[in-house]
């Protein structure tokens, strides 16, 4: 059973910061396009930021430009995501997966951010 562990989420006031952490198994976090959607209530989710942990990336939406940042600590087969100037519209549950175009792909349980 292939799990990919996310933290890091809370509530924080606009203007603040959060770094999400997503922990995944070596074998899957080697050589892997990993990105960080999130889902919002009414919202269509939506994909903030990816990386490839074997070289390639970053990518960012333009929501988030300058703002949330992505990275690797391969030591660790840990993605982050360094949310500064946070905003009310960057409320969500934020998830960690690989691979979005295949359907064998894999999600972590999501970890909910709260700007207000």
């Amino acid at each position: 059973h292939v799990q990919l562990v996310e933290s890091g989420g809370g509530s924080v006031q606009v203007g603040g910061s959060l770094r999400l952490s997503c922990v995944a198994p070596a074998d899957i976090y080697s050589n892997q396009c990993l990105v960080w959607f999130r889902q919002s209530p009414g919202k269509e989710r939506e994909g903030v930021a990816s990386i490839y942990t074997g070289g390639g990336g970053p990518y960012y939406a333009d929501s988030v430009k300058g703002r949330l940042t992505i990275s690797q600590d391969d030591a660790k087969n840990t993605l982050y995501l360094q949310m500064n100037s946070l905003k009310a519209e960057d409320t969500a549950v934020y998830y960690c997966v690989t691979r979005p175009w295949d359907e064998n792909n894999y999600w972590g349980q999501g970890t909910q951010v709260t700007v207000s």
